[in-house]
């Protein structure tokens, strides 16, 4: 892992790169397979999952007995631990409900909002290495409070044509009742365009690697509305003297551990911290089952020593983490300075696995520096805003004058006789 010493800000520019992916090598590759799902359906899907995850399903949506016998494999402290998550994501997400008011902007004219839910939504959790089924919650949870009347789930099958029980389990106690096994870009396609069994999604939720990412930024082109850009996943530390350099450590190894192209990087005003942090990481890293993937991920990764948390933080906003931890003696007082993150750990007992799993904040979240206009998924990703207005006749007569001479020095005349006809006939 690379040390940096107090970097002038000439070189922030380049501190703050990413892995680089280059997704247009990709694009012609992934736009072939998305044109044979949109004109093949079913058959493509079955085509390229045998081809892709080695399996040939005949049968692409779950039984139910699937889904109900599910929940039999799982150990009773699992589902404890899934129904704790999903009552804490449940909660939070709950609060985020839009409260309808009207106001009045001028005597006689009254306008509103109401919220409308995304009729139907396709959730994609990836397979690979390991059974996402975090994410099912944080998905489909938001999409039932919503009430969202089609929820549809997408995800690999396993070598013998199942699906992980912990992910379906998960999506049964969230709400989803279909679910498909479909994963990659046959399953983005399958969502956007829809097949004989697949039905076909106004919006679609989830991460995945680089062939996902790349078929939801085509069909967000023109056929579907997705979540966000989506990229490696990312964590960034300030910390200082008070820091625990065990506790930073293996929050750096928790993110590592997702996959070779993750980042990890330490901002940190306290040299000592630099070299004890390095050792708990060498210590950590020789228990864990993911090693291997880890080490890559840690190449990627960074520590940089600032002279003050000021530079730390300014450079944290240039970056804008996916996930930003403070552990500072006053962190509170840091994290009014931050303007750029998806998702926020204040404190040393405030680890990043916290917010993946349990605490009840969404874990979906902008990456690759999109935490600068994006916000990670929340209740309102699962909405739509429709505005109302109502205008009295005095209403109307009140605001008429702007209306006409904004439209007439637009040279909109049709615009400016839609109020003078209705002036005319008072």
């Amino acid at each position: 892992m690379e040390t940096i010493k107090y970097p002038s800000k000439e070189q922030w520019t380049e501190l703050i790169k990413r892995p680089v992916i280059d997704y247009s090598t990709l694009f012609d590759k992934v736009q072939l397979i998305l044109d044979d799902v949109k004109s093949k359906g079913d058959v493509a899907i079955k085509k390229y999952t045998k081809e892709f995850d080695k399996v040939d399903i005949q049968t692409l949506e779950v039984s139910k007995e699937e889904i109900e016998n599910a929940g039999n494999q799982l150990s009773i402290h699992l589902k404890e631990a899934i129904e704790m998550a999903r009552r804490n994501i449940w909660k939070f997400h709950n609060e985020q409900v839009f409260e309808t008011k009207e106001i009045q902007t001028s005597p006689g004219v009254l306008c509103w909002q109401k919220t409308v839910p995304i009729e139907k939504v396709g959730l994609y959790i990836p397979g690979g290495s390991a059974p996402l089924f975090s994410t099912v919650l944080m998905l489909a949870i938001p999409a039932e409070i919503a009430e969202c009347k089609e929820i549809i789930l997408c995800t690999p099958p396993n070598a013998e044509g199942k699906i992980h029980p912990a992910i379906l389990y998960a999506a049964k106690v969230s709400g989803v009742r279909r679910i498909f096994k479909v994963g990659g870009t046959q399953a983005i396609a399958a969502m956007a365009y829809g097949t004989e069994t697949v039905s076909k999604v106004h919006k679609i939720f989830g991460p995945g690697n680089q062939y996902v990412t790349a078929a939801k930024q085509l069909v967000s082109l023109k056929d579907v509305a997705i979540d966000m850009p989506a990229g490696p996943s990312e964590v960034m530390i300030i910390a200082d003297e008070t820091a625990n350099s065990a506790y930073v450590a293996s929050d750096m190894l928790s993110q590592a551990e997702h996959g070779a192209d993750s980042q990890a990087i330490l901002l940190t005003v306290n040299e000592a911290l630099v070299e004890t942090v390095k050792e708990q990481i060498e210590l950590q890293l020789t228990d864990l089952p993911r090693k291997e993937i880890a080490e890559k991920a840690l190449k990627n990764s960074k520590i940089i020593l600032f002279r003050t948390l000021e530079d730390a933080v300014a450079f944290s906003n240039e970056y804008a983490p996916e996930h930003l931890i403070i552990s500072t003696r006053y962190f509170m007082g840091v994290s009014e300075y931050i303007t750029n993150a998806g998702s926020v750990f204040l404190g040393n007992y405030s680890p990043e696995s916290a917010g993946d799993y349990a605490s009840g904040t969404n874990h979906t979240l902008p990456t690759n520096g999109y935490a600068k206009a994006y916000s990670g998924v929340n209740l309102d990703s699962y909405m739509r805003k429709i505005t109302f207005q109502q205008l009295t006749p005095e209403g109307l007569e009140n605001i008429s004058n702007a209306i006409i001479l904004m439209a007439e020095n637009e040279g909109l005349d049709a615009h400016a006789n839609a109020v003078k006809v209705r002036l005319e006939r008072e």
